[in-house]
C-alpha cells in the first residue's frame, strides 16, 4: 500500500483540518523488568519450564501498522487506529 508523506486530516488539538506528516511507529526499547521475563526467572529451576519449553512460533505475513499524524501548525502529533497491510511505503505528493 502506498500512502502520501503529507495530506490534510483533522487535528485533535487545532480542532480544524490542518496539513499533516505522516511517520511509521517503531517498536521502543524493551525493559528488563517485563511481566514475561519475571515470569519466566521464577520458572528456573528442576523440571519442566512449562509454556517456556514451548518453541516459538514464525512471525505472522501481515503486521500491523501503527502511524503518527504530526499537525504542521501546532507541531503536535496523534495516533490513529493501526491496520493490517503487508506491504507499506510512505510516497511523496
Amino acid at each position: 500500500m502506498k500512502m502520501p508523506k503529507e495530506f490534510k486530516a483533522h487535528c485533535p488539538f487545532c480542532k480544524k483540518h490542518t496539513s499533516h506528516v505522516v511517520e511509521r511507529v517503531r517498536k521502543g526499547r524493551a525493559t528488563s523488568m517485563a511481566h514475561i521475563d519475571r515470569q519466566k526467572q521464577r520458572a528456573q529451576g528442576i523440571g519442566n519450564s512449562g509454556k517456556f519449553s514451548k518453541v516459538p512460533g514464525g512471525d505472522k505475513p501481515t503486521k500491523r501498522v501503527n502511524l503518527r499524524y504530526r499537525c504542521s501548525l501546532c507541531k503536535k502529533a496523534h495516533n490513529r487506529k493501526g491496520f493490517k497491510v503487508s506491504k507499506f511505503d510512505l510516497v511523496e505528493g
